[in-house]
This record gives structure tokens, sequence and C-alpha cells, in this order.
């Protein structure tokens, strides 16, 4: 009888647990209103990185520690990609990134969805919209976005990991202006 009540009890603090995960991970993210980060990208096995910072909504800034000077920007509506010697500009609206900068979407999908924690460390949400698979994790512990899978604009399989988080700085008013084309 102890053994069945140990295992009842077991599974109750679990389901305590993932709910009080979620409830920390939505309220983290009510406190979010930027963050800047660390980042390593694998696309098909190409491996990049360099550091971001997003400002919800929809706005990002990465900086790609390549020689062909890449960046990244998106000042909420369009999204500007940019080397050396390139210049590509694409409506948000048609990028997974349009979701994953949505902090009010974010916040949907994740009280919506049921969670996934993986290795006792990440919790995984994944959802399907407008021909998109995203899936997205966050910390277990802190609760703080740690990552992202998609397809890229090129069906490319894109996978972002997230470190050194930091949250709520003062930022340049400028960081989100899209570059000129060379």
């Amino acid at each position: 009888m102890k053994k069945y009540l140990l295992i009842f009890f077991l599974i109750l603090l679990s389901t305590q647990t993932k709910a009080e995960i979620k409830k920390n991970i939505i309220q983290n993210l009510l406190n979010t209103n930027n963050f800047s980060f660390n980042f390593e990208q694998n696309i098909n096995g190409k491996i990049e990185n360099g550091n971001c910072v997003i400002q919800y909504p929809k706005k990002i800034y990465c900086k790609y520690n390549l020689k062909n000077k890449k960046i990244l920007v998106s000042n909420g509506s369009s999204l500007v990609i940019k080397t050396n010697t390139s210049y590509y500009i694409y409506p948000l609206e048609k990028t997974p990134l349009n979701l994953i900068l949505d902090k009010s979407y974010l916040l949907k999908k994740v009280k919506n969805l049921k969670e996934r924690v993986i290795k006792d460390k990440f919790v995984n949400y994944n959802f399907i919209e407008n021909d998109n698979e995203i899936n997205i994790f966050f910390n277990k512990i802190n609760h703080n976005l740690i990552g992202w899978q998609t397809l890229d604009i090129y069906q490319n399989l894109s996978i972002t990991f997230l470190s050194s988080i930091n949250k709520n700085q003062v930022l340049d008013k400028n960081l989100f202006t899209l570059p000129k084309q060379n």
C-alpha cells in the first residue's frame, strides 16, 4: 500500500511541477521586454555564431562572427540579411521569426500547449502555424527562452541555441533600423 501511495504522490508532484514550470515560463516571458544573448546556429550542418538582441514585439538584431560581416535585422515588419556582398529583404510575416519574436503569440502557445520536458533540463513546445513547424525551448530552471528549431525561408533545418542571456537592458533606439543596401 505504501508503494502505491508513493507512486501516486510522485505522479501528483510531477504534475504540479509541470504546471509550476509552465506558470514560471509565462511569468518570465511577461517580465521580459528585451534580451541579448550569444547564439550558435546550425543550418543543415553549417555552424554560425554571434550575438543578438531581441526586443518584443518582433524586433531582432544579430551580428554574426563571420568574415563577411553578416547581420540580420528586423524592425518589426521587415527582415534584412546583409553581408559585405549581399542584401536580402523579406516580409517578416513570411518567416518563422515572425512567430518567435511575437511575445503575445508565444504566451498563447505556452498557455495552451502541453510541454515536453527533455532530460530534466529543457522544456519544449511544438506548434505548426502557416506551414511553419516550430520547436521552442526553455531552460527548466531559470525559465529563459534558450533556443528554437525551424525550417528557414529556404526550407533548411535551422537550430538556434542561446547562451549568456541578459534581460531588460537599456537599448539604443536605432538598433533595429534596417541597414541600407550596399
